[in-house]
Formats: C-alpha cells, structure tokens, sequence
C-alpha cells in the first residue's frame, strides 16, 4: 500500500468519527475568513500590527486569525470588518433538496 493511500484511509476513518465532519467545516469556514482578511489587510499595504491597531487586537491575534486558527466570534468579525471599512454578512440560504 503506497504512502497515499494510507493517508486517504486514515482520513476516511477519521472523518468517519462522530463529529469531525462537523469540526472540518468550522475549520475551512475559519481558514477562509482568515484568507480574505488577509487578502484585504495586504491589499491596503497594512502589516498586521497596523490591522491589530485599527481593530482594537493584538498583532497574535491578528496573525492566528489569518491563519485559521480560530473560530471567529461575530464581534470579532465586526471590528475586523470595521477596521477594514467593510461590511459582515451571514446568510442562511436554503441546500437544494436531494434527487
């Protein structure tokens, strides 16, 4: 069995645990957030002391936020958002049914 093939049924089994599928989503949901604040504090030219600054946080948390390393607060979210002059948004959309 190659080296790939083990890591595939080692993930298999594992996000066949209760509640990893759960955690894997909270997870990308954070590392998304995290690139796109990212995406806008560079776009601006700002490092992320000056991002921290302009939100009221710490250049760590800043920097764990960015890397998905935390699973946002809505709060945290808003002065981010604020600091970066836009806007949250959370939508609840309906799934297509299944065929």
């Amino acid at each position: 069995m190659s080296e790939q093939e083990s890591w595939r049924g080692l993930r298999d089994r594992r996000m066949a645990e209760p509640g990893a599928a759960e955690a894997y989503e909270a997870t990308r949901i954070a590392y998304e957030l995290g690139r796109t604040v990212r995406g806008m504090r560079e776009e601006r030219g700002w490092s992320q002391n000056e991002l921290a600054r302009a939100a009221g946080m710490t250049q760590s948390a800043v920097a764990r936020f960015e890397a998905g390393g935390t699973v946002p607060t809505l709060p945290v979210l808003e002065r981010l958002a604020g600091a970066l002059d836009a806007d949250v948004e959370v939508r609840l959309t309906p799934r297509a049914p299944a065929a």
